[in-house]
């Protein structure tokens, strides 16, 4: 087992690392930008080092954070998601050091970061992939590969993520505006503007397969978590198990998402993503070769601690269960809160966090890296935490994430937390009738009147007490004490 562990990230993703560390009796090492100083991540930690330049820098820059994990000796560094997790480079940087990457070995990485490369390697293992064309240098090729195809298309960056790059294409004169500006997104975000494009599907929802491999061949799916509930490819509340999957469909699913990891050689935590339309059929979109943000309402379902089996395996240890072993308990719905304002298109809504007051109690679970007086940053990705709940039930699980959602207090910023509330209160959301496509549907049908700050619990008690005293002619604490001697 490794001695310590360096975490390339920050959030409440670099606590959730530490806390599994922790349990491992691994000690760990926080890195950190000077704007971040003040994060929780960076106090949790047995070691802090700042990195940089900038905000950010420090996080994405592969060589200096190889160079940071081989000077406190750190044996090994995992990158959380986003930022380098899946990135080879910080994987043969860290080589170069002798340093484990706490994540899935460089060829999985490349092949699957790929989407064409991802889509062969899905064909030849036999998982079922929406028609598509290849990768796409001119105006022109798009245009002749959508008439093939046929319209609607989806038009995707080959290096895509996070919905950046994306179009749906509905006729000839959408593609000669859509296709440069893809592609111009595409490069500025990924430095690399390449594209391709598919059938788009009209109806569906987004299921995804967790996976789990070790090095030694053993693989293991942990059931499907349904993401439908998203807001411009960008996912807002998970779900797992899938209201929809039969239990001979989820089997299904499962051995073809294993198929493909055996193909690829893969050996980490992933995530398998598929298109799901309503008469049962299936299409791979691609694989996410690192932990994703939504595991969480898989381990509350399964039970097993994903983080815990990515650190093992890594380290050459065998899972700790197999196949047979995986079962799936009740529902689990996780909520990203982010620190945007919904009433006002999602703007970002960085600042101080003024008060703030965290939900609990059975079944409820809440990652976060935020306090009262923590200071929202304009830098980041804007969820600054999760809520996630479980239930016996879909009814129980709902009552339960509604109970949790009122009790969450985070004020002097604005967040998605009452956009959430509305979204449960829906009676398709809760008769299970949904796609991707409901948040778009259902836009007007989510607006709600500005939040209003709750009256300080001490303040409210010391005013029932005054007015009490009024009322029946008894001294107020204040009077006792000037009348004592």
């Amino acid at each position: 087992m490794f001695r310590k562990v360096l975490i390339a990230n920050r959030g409440e993703i670099a606590v959730r690392i530490h806390r599994a560390c922790k349990e491992l009796g691994i000690q760990t090492v926080a890195i950190y930008t000077e704007q971040d100083s003040h994060s929780v991540h960076v106090t949790k930690a047995d070691e802090a080092i700042l990195v940089g330049p900038g905000p950010r820098g420090g996080y994405l820059d592969a060589a200096q954070i190889a160079e940071v994990a081989a000077s406190c000796g750190a044996d090994a560094v995992h990158p959380g998601y986003g930022f380098l997790s899946e990135k080879p480079i910080l994987s043969k940087e860290l080589a170069k050091k002798g340093i484990k990457l706490i994540g899935p070995n460089v060829r999985a990485i490349e092949t699957m970061g790929d989407k064409v490369e991802a889509r062969k390697v899905a064909i030849a293992a036999g998982v079922p992939v929406i028609p598509a064309a290849p990768v796409l240098s001119t105006l022109e090729e798009a245009i002749h590969w959508a008439k093939e195809i046929g319209y609607p298309v989806m038009l995707k960056a080959v290096a895509g993520g996070g919905g950046k790059g994306m179009r749906v294409i509905r006729n000839d004169s959408e593609m000669k505006d859509g296709f440069t500006m893809a592609s111009s997104e595409a490069q500025k975000s990924f430095a690399d503007g390449r594209m391709y494009l598919e059938r788009f599907i009209e109806e569906p929802r987004h299921i995804e397969i967790q996976v789990i491999c070790d090095s030694h061949g053993n693989r293991a799916y942990l059931g499907e978590r349904d993401c439908s509930i998203q807001r411009r490819h960008q996912k807002l509340i998970e779900i797992a198990p899938s209201l929809v999957l039969t239990p001979e469909k989820r089997k299904e699913m499962g051995e073809v998402a294993l198929s493909l990891c055996k193909e690829v050689g893969y050996d980490s935590a992933g995530t398998l993503e598929f298109l799901l339309e309503p008469d049962g059929r299936y299409y791979f979109l691609e694989m996410n070769t690192r932990i994703q943000v939504e595991h969480t309402v898989s381990e509350m379902v399964t039970g097993i601690d994903l983080v815990r089996e990515m650190i093992r395996s890594a380290a050459g240890e065998e899972l700790s269960f197999r196949q047979e072993d995986v079962t799936l308990h009740g529902y689990a719905i996780e909520c990203r809160i982010n620190a945007e304002d919904p009433l006002n298109n999602f703007m970002p809504s960085p600042g101080k966090i003024t008060r703030y007051l965290s939900p609990g109690g059975f079944g409820v679970r809440l990652d976060s890296c935020i306090y009262s007086g923590y200071e929202v940053l304009p830098y980041f990705d804007p969820m600054i935490s999760k809520l996630c709940v479980w239930g016996r039930s879909w009814e129980e699980t709902l009552d339960r994430l509604g109970r949790a959602l009122d009790e969450y207090v985070i004020r002097g910023i604005q967040t998605t937390i009452p956009f959430y509330r509305r979204i449960i209160e829906d009676k398709d959301f809760r008769a299970g009738n949904f796609t991707t496509h409901f948040l778009e549907e259902k836009s007007d049908s989510f607006t709600y009147p500005e939040p209003s700050e709750p009256m300080d619990p001490f303040f409210l008690a010391g005013a029932a007490l005054l007015a009490h005293c009024i009322a029946f002619g008894t001294p107020t604490e204040i009077e006792r004490m000037e009348n004592e001697p």
